[in-house]
């Protein structure tokens, strides 16, 4: 007899529907094996021939972490093309390279983490490289383009899923997983959600992960906002995957909960799929699961919710049906195709932010080219290894001639000598002590990699080694040996010239001079500790450290006026080291270049040539362009960063990057890191007031345009503007023409700019192109508190089209019907205490850790509320406040206009700050009136209501 073949599961059948066949897998799965799958590494069910998976793979601008792959430029820069259609094949090239990697090595995941749509609000963000744009629309435009390319165009199969980083409202590295963004329903709706909302409506989204912070009180990942908004926006299943390490900060540093168990079950009901904590260990987060079942803080249908999610990722990316799945064989990977783009996706990112005629430099032309980043090709947190690599050095080099270019890097060159009268030296490295960068073999969490332990230690002598010396800012130094080796400490202790670039999670290889006893502490930053010379080598040690004298051998200044000396043009190459003062885990302190750079820039402009600023930054600066002929500025763009920029420069490509966040002219014109009040507080193009060094959407280029022709039309629901865009250069050139909107006669703050639609378009000398935008009704509206919802104000509307925000060409005025505002209901509905026109002093928590919110003042002192147009009816007599409070307080209230007195309403102290309880007095007022409500102590107002 012949045994028959077992017949094939419904999961393994590619013509059921996927929700059937996720159906039945789920119906097979135990309760143990569901709960498996909750960690960030679910393990294989072999009984069912399922794979072992794991979520999370980054890919910001390429490959991550996993070793060679292409480099194209940061996200902050791939925002600064403007151009969508770049973009989408900047993804698809990223996710081709992730399938031809995962094909050789099953470690690289095709669930990317990417992209990031944070707004990039504040220029001071930490993580500023991270994001496209402070706009939303800008930032859904590219976002979305990224996220289609990452997907691919087939129907059923994806090649990557895309999840989105990092909801909500998250723009602070500081106190990043305990402080709380107050965002008040209009910046919520019409600002932070609007990013993502659009880009997963777009339907290429497969997820998104929550942030580390707080919004209004709350834990990104226990919000409702996961349930109320982002899983209605699309019919996908989202697959929600905390942030690493999130969902133990519940407990251990925000304190939000009790225990682990009651932490991982809220988060689990909020939404949460996947719990990205204990690295690859998933036991802890299965004992928590399991707790909470025991506990009755779960139920196994729960548990499906969450599975279901996460097996219709793994439908989607083909994992089931390898057969069908038509990116199973792999994809292109460092092709010709690949690197042209990464060059093309350089050369669209550059701005030309000034420029006198110097630019472009003409052929022949003697260039001093100096700087820090003059000869760097540097990489963010969120790099793949370079395969190639090109410095703006090089770059000069090849498009002019050596010959015609000179060089200085502007580094201090020291030697550290010892009260005892002997200097640092660094021995030299055996030959068999060749290694490859930090990470080459690919790492599936880099913040384990470990600094080299191969090379001896730094020893002392009377000569000693001159050492490069470079300070970024705030005193944070760099030390760097003759052969381009950094210092660095490894776990040991000792300190080696071991490492390629600063690098790492935590960065081993900067350090700072501190005054000590007429001389100076070396203190290394990584380990906080100082440098002492010890008989078996140089090491950190809080014991008996020495105290150096740093001998300048030659001071910066010298080397740049030897190589300024014979030159027409100074091209001066500034900018930041992406892991030093400035990424994730650590913001910046301010806007302007490191004082080490300015001394730079100033020896440049002492000399007789013009001088160019190119600034290679993932973040903007604040200068002064005054004396300066040409300043450009790029992100740190990838491969391909050299080639590109020494192209723009020599005007091979004529530049038409756009700026996609506004450049302050100084520290003062910023709020503070931790107001996420764009309206109240003037941020961004959209409300800043003051005078921009480089507004939003500035950039120049190398040809003129003329723009003419302005009509408008409103039909069916959207408003059709056309304009035609002429080249009247001599070269063919890039422009990118942006329409913005502003409402005339708003009876709210609206935006003074909001940026409706842009083309990045070609056109050669002479040419015409007729630009339309088709704007549709809702992108006049804005977030109405008085009635809960988006609303479209009649009146007139200014459309004004230009090359930047304020680069205005064209305008003209159309007037729409909207909808007519309608007083508040206050006598039915009362008032959320959040949902006010304005405040001052105030801050926004949460009412119940589920869901709703509260209004405090800030630091339990006085705040103020106000709600326009409450009609009262004709006999209001009574108010009912409800609230808690930490301690003894009052709410007191009066309308404008004259009117009743104002009523001040004691509230005692509550037995916690979610025990609202209800106080009543008497507050006689009729018809339609403005409320304010004025907040002392530590009050938690959450509703106010009104009675006959």
């Amino acid at each position: 007899m012949t045994a028959s073949t077992p017949p094939t599961p419904p999961f393994r059948d590619p013509d059921l529907p996927f929700a059937k066949r996720i159906d039945d897998l789920l119906a097979r799965l135990t309760p143990d094996e569901k709960i498996s799958f909750l960690h960030q590494y679910a393990p294989a069910v072999e009984r069912l021939g399922v794979a072992a998976f794991r979520t999370g793979q980054e890919a910001l601008h390429g490959v991550a972490w996993m070793g060679p792959a292409t480099v194209f430029p940061q996200a902050v820069g791939l925002g600064a093309t403007w151009n969508p259609e770049l973009v989408r094949r900047v993804g698809a090239a990223v996710s081709e390279e992730a399938r031809a990697m995962r094909a050789r090595d099953d470690r690289v995941g095709l669930n990317v983490w990417a992209p990031t749509v944070n707004l990039l609000r504040h220029p001071l963000w930490g993580r500023n490289e991270e994001g496209y744009s402070e706009d939303p629309g800008l930032t859904s435009a590219v976002a979305t383009a990224y996220t289609r390319g990452l997907r691919g165009d087939h129907p059923v199969y994806w090649r990557t899923a895309p999840v989105l980083k990092h909801w909500l409202a998250h723009n602070n590295e500081t106190g990043r997983d305990v402080t709380s963004s107050s965002v008040r329903p209009r910046v919520l709706h019409e600002y932070d959600l609007r990013a993502f909302r659009e880009t997963v409506e777009a339907g290429a989204v497969a997820g998104v992960m929550p942030a580390y912070n707080l919004v209004n009180g709350r834990p990104n990942h226990v919000s409702p906002y996961l349930r109320e908004h982002l899983r209605t926006w699309t019919d996908e299943e989202l697959l929600i995957c905390s942030d690493a390490g999130a969902p133990s900060n519940l407990v251990d540093s925000e304190h939000y909960f009790d225990s682990h168990e009651e932490a991982t079950a809220a988060a689990l009901r909020a939404g949460v799929d996947s719990f990205t904590d204990h690295g690859e260990d998933g036991s802890t987060i299965t004992a928590r699961v399991r707790g909470a079942l025991e506990r009755g803080l779960l139920t196994e249908a729960d548990l499906d919710a969450a599975v279901r999610r996460q097996l219709s990722v793994r439908f989607r990316l083909g994992e089931f049906d390898p057969d069908d799945d038509p990116y199973a064989g792999g994809g292109e990977f460092d092709t010709p195709a690949h690197r042209d783009l990464a060059r093309e996706a350089a050369e669209q990112a550059v701005v030309l932010l000034r420029n006198d005629g110097v630019l472009p430099l003409a052929d022949g032309t003697r260039i001093a080219v100096v700087g820090l980043l003059a000869d760097e090709c540097k990489l963010d947190w969120y790099s793949g290894t370079l395969i190639h690599r090109s410095t703006p050095l090089e770059g000069l080099y090849e498009r002019f001639g050596a010959d015609r270019v000179e060089f200085a890097e502007g580094v201090d060159r020291v030697l550290l000598r010892t009260s005892a009268g002997r200097c640092l030296r660094v021995p030299a490295a055996p030959e068999e002590a060749a290694a490859g960068p930090r990470g080459a073999e690919g790492a599936l969490d880099p913040a384990l990699l470990t600094g080299r332990t191969d090379l001896p230690p730094l020893t002392a002598d009377a000569v000693g080694t001159e050492l490069a010396l470079v300070d970024w800012g705030d005193g944070v130094l760099t030390l760097r040996a003759p052969d381009g080796r950094y210092l660095s400490v490894a776990e040991d202790g000792f300190l080696r010239a071991s490492a390629e670039q600063p690098g790492g999670w935590v960065v081993q290889e900067t350090f700072r001079l501190e005054p000590c006893d007429g001389g100076r502490l070396l203190r290394h930053l990584g380990t906080g500790r100082p440098v002492r010379v010890a008989d078996d080598g140089v090491r950190v040690t809080d014991e008996d450290p020495d105290v150096f004298e740093v001998v300048v051998v030659e001071r910066a200044e010298a080397a740049v006026a030897r190589a300024t000396a014979g030159a027409d043009v100074v091209v001066v190459v500034a900018g930041n080291d992406p892991h030093i003062n400035g990424r994730e885990t650590e913001d910046r302190t301010t806007l302007r270049l490191p004082a080490h750079q300015e001394r730079i820039l100033a020896a440049a402009r002492a000399s007789s040539a013009r001088t160019v600023l190119a600034l290679v930054s993932s973040y903007p600066y604040a200068i002064e362009p005054g004396p300066l002929s040409g300043v450009l500025w790029t992100a740190h763009g990838g491969q391909a960063a050299g080639t590109a920029l020494a192209r723009v420069l020599a005007g091979d490509v004529s530049p038409a990057g756009r700026l996609p966040q506004t450049w302050y002219a100084d520290d003062a014109d910023l709020p503070d890191l931790l107001d996420y009040d764009v309206i109240g507080s003037r941020q961004t193009y959209r409300y800043f007031e003051g005078r921009p060094l480089y507004p939003f959407g500035h950039g120049l280029g190398y040809a003129s345009f003329s723009y003419a022709g302005l009509s408008v039309r409103t039909r069916d629901g959207t408003v059709r503007v056309a304009c035609t865009v002429t080249n009247t250069g001599d070269r063919t050139a890039d422009e990118v023409p942006q329409l913005y909107t502003r409402a005339v006669e708003p009876s709210v703050a609206r935006p003074r700019r909001e940026l409706l639609g842009h083309h990045r378009i070609t056109l050669a000398p002479g040419a015409t192109a007729e630009v339309f935008f088709e704007v549709p009704l809702s992108a006049f509206a804005f977030w109405d508190v008085a009635r809960g919802g988006p609303r479209v104000e009649p009146g007139p509307y200014e459309l004004l089209v230009g090359g930047s925000s304020e680069d205005v060409r064209l305008r003209t005025t159309v007037t729409l019907d909207g909808e007519p505002a309608a007083p508040r209901p206050v006598r039915r509905d009362g008032l959320a205490a959040a949902d006010f026109d304005e405040q001052s002093g105030t801050e926004i928590v949460d009412r119940a850790r589920t869901a709703g919110d509260a209004v405090t003042p800030v630091g339990g002192g006085t705040g103020e509320l106000l709600f326009r147009d409450c009609d009262f009816g004709p006999d209001t007599r009574r108010v009912t406040v409800t609230a808690a409070a930490a301690g003894p307080g009052s709410v007191e209230m009066w309308v404008d206009g004259g009117g009743p007195a104002p009523v001040t309403v004691p509230v005692a102290a509550t037995a916690g700050p979610y025990d609202h309880r209800t106080v009543e007095a008497s507050f006689v007022v009729g018809g339609v009136r403005d409320l304010r409500v004025r907040l002392r102590g530590p009050v938690r107002l959450a509703h106010v209501g009104f009675s006959g």
